[in-house]
């Protein structure tokens, strides 16, 4: 079976540079898509997938700080290399603590930009084993649920009477979303894009589904569903406050819709 070729958006208002990375690019079985300001670029990655993201820091409509940061407003998050004039540290520093992979000065050796891209890609990809779903991820820490113990390492609920259950993978991921946003309410669409992904065509009706058989294995425990309570017509609210405390919740996670 042939090898899905990566997707590298190029947001760089310098037409011709933009022109002459996507070529080098394509010649080593990369498939690129090009943008020269922040505003497509952002409605491209609102509704597709794309593998890394190469930034321009300066563009004609803004910053590429600012495009990450509408994107993680999305919860669209994608392995990103800066690529800049300014080498100053300053930028480095804030690019890569907004969650930037790389950061590449021009100007730039094509060579080396296309190993950086290849190392970032294998990153991405080994951090992405270890995913459950869009938002769960198998090296997480167990954590308190209505009186019970979520355990992700082990796929299993732990309950006070010492049973243990297995979980499926979209229940873990929807347990771990609702345990990070204690005392929120929660939209159906909100708890399906942390899950599935704001790409994923699911219906509330399936999302239902999924929740009536967690209450259905609390339930079987006899574990006080109180804390978390559908608000009908809209979501779901967790306060973890009314809940007996086995271990604290997952930390909220940024860019969260």
């Amino acid at each position: 079976m042939a090898k899905t070729k990566p997707l590298i958006v190029i947001v760089e208002d310098e037409k011709e540079l933009a022109a002459l990375i996507a070529e080098q690019l394509e010649e080593v079985g990369m498939v690129t898509q090009m943008f020269h300001r922040i505003t497509p670029a952002a409605r491209f990655l609102s509704k597709s997938f794309a593998n890394l993201m190469l930034l321009d820091i300066n563009l004609p409509d803004g910053t590429g700080f600012q495009l990450i940061d509408e994107l993680k407003k999305m919860n669209v998050n994608i392995p990103t290399i800066f690529l800049t004039a300014n080498s100053s540290e300053s930028n480095k520093v804030k690019g890569l603590e907004m969650g930037g992979d790389d950061f590449v000065t021009k100007p730039f050796s094509f060579p080396e930009l296309i190993a950086r891209i290849h190392a970032v890609l294998r990153r991405s990809e080994t951090l992405r084993d270890a995913n459950i779903t869009k938002n769960a991820r198998l090296d997480e820490a167990p954590f308190a649920f209505c009186g019970a113990e979520v355990n992700p390492q082990r796929m299993e609920i732990v309950f006070p009477d010492s049973q243990s259950e297995k979980i499926g993978r979209k229940e873990l991921g929807i347990l771990v979303h609702i345990a990070s946003n204690p005392k929120l309410v929660l939209t159906r669409q909100s708890l399906i894009h942390a899950v599935w992904g704001v790409h994923a065509d699911v219906r509330s009706r399936s999302l239902d589904q999924y929740i009536v058989r967690i209450r259905e294995a609390f339930a079987r425990h006899a574990c006080d569903l109180g804390p978390f309570r559908t608000i009908h017509g809209v979501g779901y609210i967790y306060d973890a406050a009314e809940n007996a405390a086995v271990a604290p919740p997952p930390a909220a996670r940024t860019g969260k819709p």
